[in-house]
């Protein structure tokens, strides 16, 4: 039995998605990476959301961050805010699904932690809410959405956008970002590490000499 047209349209579609996000993506990926293995080993804190399969992605990401995404190595702090169940239904129900994040934002985030969030459209009202808690906060805001520009893109300090107008395609491009970016944070550590390693053996010989 052969494979359905629409089946290889959506390979199709990915592929060209891929493509636009190496040329126009895969830089600020690796940026966030890299800034991140700044950021957390020092203490700082990443906070993630999104709504459906936007959420599992930052879950996605979180786990990577507390668990491992290959070798092993210490777990850094990171939360996926859609996940803390109690609160999001509890603040839910005294505030609106529109607060379910701005207010746990306002609650975990301090100044120089990083909040990324996640939308295929990038006009969810409790992201964008979020985005406006994290800001206020102090908090450097990422976004991963769909085509740009996009109210949340425009609430962003940096952000990765997925041109193409299939939701299912988006998500599946922001996953590749995701690993991309744990890759270069996990190479930023190493890198880290080895010129830790490095310095005393730098500074025996100077006092050598």
């Amino acid at each position: 039995m052969h494979a359905s047209r629409t089946a290889h349209e959506h390979c199709r579609s990915l592929q060209d998605a891929l493509r636009d996000f190496r040329h126009r993506g895969l830089d600020e990926a690796v940026a966030w990476g890299r800034y991140l293995a700044d950021v957390l080993p020092s203490g700082g804190r990443l906070l993630c959301a999104g709504n459906g399969g936007s959420a599992a992605q930052a879950q996605h990401l979180t786990a990577e961050l507390v668990g491992r995404y290959a070798g092993d190595r210490r777990p850094y702090s990171a939360i996926s805010l859609h996940a803390e169940t109690s609160s999001v239904t509890a603040i839910g129900n005294d505030y609106g699904f529109d607060e379910i994040y701005a207010r746990q934002v306002a609650a975990h985030g301090r100044p120089g932690d990083v909040l990324v969030l996640m939308s295929t459209s990038g006009r969810s009202d409790n992201l964008l809410g979020a985005a406006t808690a994290g800001r206020a906060a102090g908090l450097r805001v990422w976004a991963m959405t769909g085509a740009t520009p996009n109210p949340l893109s425009g609430q962003a300090d940096s952000v990765i956008g997925i041109e193409c107008p299939n939701t299912a395609t988006v998500q599946e491009a922001h996953l590749v970002a995701l690993h991309v970016l744990c890759e270069a944070f996990d190479e930023a550590l190493q890198a880290a590490e080895a010129a830790t390693a490095e310095l005393p053996a730098v500074l025996t010989r100077r006092e050598v000499s």
